[in-house]
């Protein structure tokens, strides 16, 4: 069946005109120099972490499981840090959607790009497996330098027109979007010689979830990677986007996963939890924080977010 895309004019309804109120004020704020406007979405995370109650106790739930290393208050200064970098999100969703080819070039670097050029030129198919970080959508900007053909996954949401600007920005570099459920749309974008890019660390319920440890607590995971490997004859290459303290983008591309896929699906998601662990640690204030990653375990694994009134 055909995706019935809308165009964005079509939501042009009271109870989306604070969404184009934002698209309007992110545009002119194109105006300023990028460390000014970087510096004016910071403050406008900090003042989302004050104002957002409930997803800032998830943060900081999710943040006291996975480091409980850290004092309180270094806790709290990397929820804080969290949200200002949920702030630099928004504006990089405007570079996203905006900026020239020649713009984003300029603030980026790109280190291990060889990997993926190698393997493009030897006619491979590529999953470009990453995870939810907040520079994810500017990240896709970054990888079209070096890759010719992109296809991207996109999660579902109940906001129709929110879905629409998230795959009206990621068409900007990538020749189609498909949604998460469509296996087969996956599949068919992997033969045909698209690079796929594809985040699975959001926790879902399914026949091919599991648990597995994600900063050693046990959190629903999604093994299906495999099985899309398999079915599109393809490899999986590990890539991230770090955002510079000083400003720009490190885009870091690793090898690609040796031995994948294997016939044990849940010992490949291991490997791939494990190297999402390892840079999460490079940039941890930069990861999806406010996402309820344990939810949805099974008995008699408690309900982590069951009573989060302490946290707010």
């Amino acid at each position: 069946m055909a995706d019935k895309r809308k165009p964005l004019y079509h939501f042009w309804t009271p109870n989306t005109w604070y969404l184009w109120l934002f698209l309007g004020l992110l545009r002119l704020s194109f105006l300023l120099p990028y460390r000014v406007r970087l510096r004016f979405f910071k403050s406008v995370g900090r003042l989302l972490h004050r104002f957002d109650i409930k997803r800032r106790a998830t943060a900081r739930r999710n943040i006291e499981l996975c480091f409980p290393e850290l004092t309180p208050d270094e806790r709290d200064a990397l929820v804080l840090a969290h949200y200002e970098a949920i702030g630099a999100s928004m504006m990089e969703l405007g570079l996203a959607r905006w900026a020239s080819r020649e713009k984003i070039a300029a603030m980026s670097r790109i280190d291990g790009a060889e990997h993926l050029t190698t393997a493009l030129q030897q006619g491979e198919a590529v999953i470009l497996l990453t995870g939810h970080f907040t520079s994810l959508e500017l990240s896709g900007r970054i990888m079209q330098h070096i890759c010719p053909r992109i296809d991207a996954v996109f999660q579902q949401h109940p906001n129709e027109f929110l879905i629409e600007i998230l795959r009206t920005t990621r068409e900007r570099m990538a020749e189609n979007t498909i949604a998460s459920s469509d296996v087969r749309g996956m599949v068919r974008s992997l033969r045909s010689g698209a690079a796929l890019w594809f985040a699975p660390d959001q926790s879902v319920r399914s026949k091919q979830s599991v648990l597995i440890t994600f900063f050693g607590e046990p959190a629903m995971t999604n093994t299906a990677t495999t099985k899309l490997a398999k079915l599109g004859k393809a490899i999986a290459i590990p890539w991230f986007v770090c955002r510079l303290p000083e400003g720009g983008y490190l885009m870091t591309i690793l090898p690609p996963m040796e031995n994948f896929p294997s016939d044990d699906p849940v010992e490949d998601t291991k490997r791939y939890v494990a190297i999402l662990e390892e840079q999460i640690r490079r940039c941890p204030e930069q990861y999806m924080w406010t996402y309820r990653k344990f939810k949805g375990r099974p008995e008699p694994l408690p309900d982590v977010y069951a009573n989060l009134d302490e946290l707010k």
